[in-house]
């Protein structure tokens, strides 16, 4: 299976603010995003979404009819969520850095039901038949599935990061 993994358009949101599930507005034009994006894309493959506005928006102008899928939006990060990364308790983030696989923050989920929810769509869509597809989503849910594909650490995959609007592209036996 191949798939061409998009990262939605900046979202409005202030720097250094903990943003996961919250459904924010782009920052950017949707329309000029899928512009700059479309060349890197084979024509005609199916698209799948975040349900998020961010990349809702991005998918819907790359295709007329995506799908939309909860599996494929961003971490929860539960009662973190809109809060300055600053004004979160240290004694949660190293809780959080120590055991990210299954530390949940209050309210949210952990790295490891990310994961879980992730490769349970990846497992899906294989089952289903399907050899190519766009994915408009987040860095979160790309780490884990480039992560996969790479076979990678969970310290390494977790590390990985993802620019707005990048595409990448993985193959999965």
């Amino acid at each position: 299976m191949q798939l061409f993994l998009i990262r939605h358009p900046a979202p409005e949101v202030a720097p250094g603010i903990c943003y996961g599930r919250t459904d924010l507005a782009l920052a950017a034009d949707v329309a000029a995003a899928a512009t700059r994006i479309r060349p890197h894309l084979p024509q005609g493959l199916p698209v799948y979404s975040s349900p998020l506005r961010r990349c809702r928006e991005l998918a819907a102008a790359l295709h007329p009819a995506p799908r939309h899928d909860d599996r494929l939006m961003e971490m929860h990060f539960g009662d973190w969520e809109m809060q300055p990364w600053t004004h979160i308790q240290r004694a949660a983030i190293d809780g959080w850095a120590a055991d990210p696989l299954g530390y949940a923050p209050p309210g949210g989920e952990s790295v490891g039901e990310l994961q879980r929810r992730v490769n349970g769509f990846l497992d899906e869509i294989a089952a289903q038949g399907i050899e190519r597809a766009v994915l408009v989503t987040h860095a979160g849910v790309m780490k884990v599935l480039v992560g996969r594909v790479r076979a990678l650490p969970a310290r390494e995959w977790m590390a990985l990061s993802f620019d707005y609007e990048g595409v990448v592209r993985i193959a999965l036996d």
